[in-house]
């Protein structure tokens, strides 16, 4: 097994351990019935987040993408930006300190002011979150770090879902990670992905049992 396989079938693991990633029946936001439910919010102690950004590290490292810092937009990716930062600067493959920045919701009046707090938004810059939905908060730092003079290279996720948008009877041509890429013109990198969790389940015995629901969802709305 390969060691990024192994990275992500390891963060599918982590995942359902943390209760994170849950099987079952899940009415989602777009009015489907999910066999599966991924609630990154639930990375919430300081192990779980320290661990986290361990993954999120390896993944943009195996990616092999050249960029110079991290961008967290609000609020989600506040705290994961700065503890990816955290975890590149401690991982043997890193060699050089990376700097990160985030966003305010709400420019600053007072003391250095504007929306933007950390470093200097400079160079090559990965874009961090949890997941991508609908791809707003993407373009709103794709923006941001344009403005600054930036270059936006890629945007790093937990889990690409793989799931096209829309009703069962019109599903959009392609995934909310696939339309990121498309319109910017830069990977989406994620630590895991649908693929990885049907993976995991087809090789787990306590949990084989899922695998055809999953299966099933995927072949119905995924890409």
């Amino acid at each position: 097994m390969s060691a990024i396989h192994s990275n992500r079938r390891d963060f599918v693991r982590f995942s359902l351990e943390q209760g994170v990633l849950r099987f079952g029946e899940f009415k989602v936001k777009s009015g489907r019935i999910s066999p599966y439910f991924f609630n990154a919010g639930l990375f919430n102690t300081g192990a779980s987040v320290g661990r986290l950004a361990q993954f999120y590290a390896q993944a943009l490292l195996d990616a092999g993408i050249s960029f110079d810092m991290l961008f967290g937009p609000a609020y989600k990716g506040i705290p994961l930006s700065t503890a990816t930062a955290i975890a590149l600067s401690a991982h043997p493959d890193c060699h050089t300190d990376v700097p990160f920045a985030f966003n305010r919701k709400e420019a600053k009046a007072h003391g250095e002011g504007g929306v933007l707090v950390g470093a200097p938004l400079q160079g090559k810059v990965v874009i961090i979150d949890d997941v991508i939905t609908a791809g707003t908060s993407v373009r709103e730092s794709v923006e941001i770090i344009r403005a600054a003079g930036a270059e936006p290279v890629a945007v790093l996720i937990a889990l690409d879902r793989m799931e096209r948008a829309g009703n069962d009877q019109i599903l959009s041509e392609h995934s909310a990670v696939q339309d990121v890429e498309q319109k910017f013109g830069m990977p989406v990198v994620s630590i895991a992905s649908l693929h990885d969790i049907l993976d995991f389940l087809r090789n787990d015995e306590t949990l084989a049992a899922h695998h055809e629901q999953v299966d099933a969802y995927r072949q119905r709305y995924g890409v």
